[in-house]
């Protein structure tokens, strides 16, 4: 059961970004980048207050996702990219990014900290920060 909603254009915007953002990081990253825009989704605070749709998600400025700058974001999902996606959609979450609101590629290791959110863990790539359950309660939520 979806925990957030999405009609089958927002499923394939989804699998989209996370093909553009994580691609090179495989299946399980893709899957974590889809965490991070599903919390986004659900959140309802800090930068995320009026972020309550996949497309406002997607696009949102400031502090969206560079990957919506890139030619490569804009091909169609795959079959493959849409299940991913469906994934998140559906609640399954993939740890470092389980409650992670942002990820970055740094060129080294992750800092502890980034824009005073704390490191929840690496992935290949890809450093995720989640938010402190006492500013962001509704990421914390079990579905």
């Amino acid at each position: 059961m979806a925990v957030i909603k999405a009609n089958e254009q927002d499923v394939k915007l989804l699998a989209r970004l996370m093909r553009a953002e994580a691609e090179g990081d495989g299946k399980l990253g893709m899957l974590m980048v889809g965490n991070v825009g599903v919390n986004r989704t659900r959140a309802r605070c800090l930068d995320f207050k009026d972020i309550n749709t996949i497309n406002r998600m997607v696009y949102q400025t400031p502090g969206g996702f560079e990957a919506t700058t890139k030619g490569y974001f804009y091909q169609r999902a795959r079959e493959l990219d849409i299940n991913l996606a469906r994934k998140v959609i559906n609640g399954e979450r993939f740890h470092p990014a389980s409650y992670s609101l942002w990820f970055f590629r740094p060129e080294g290791a992750c800092p502890a900290q980034w824009f005073g959110q704390w490191n929840s863990g690496r992935f290949k790539s890809h450093c995720f920060y989640n938010p402190t359950e006492s500013e962001c309660p509704s990421v914390f939520q079990t579905f």
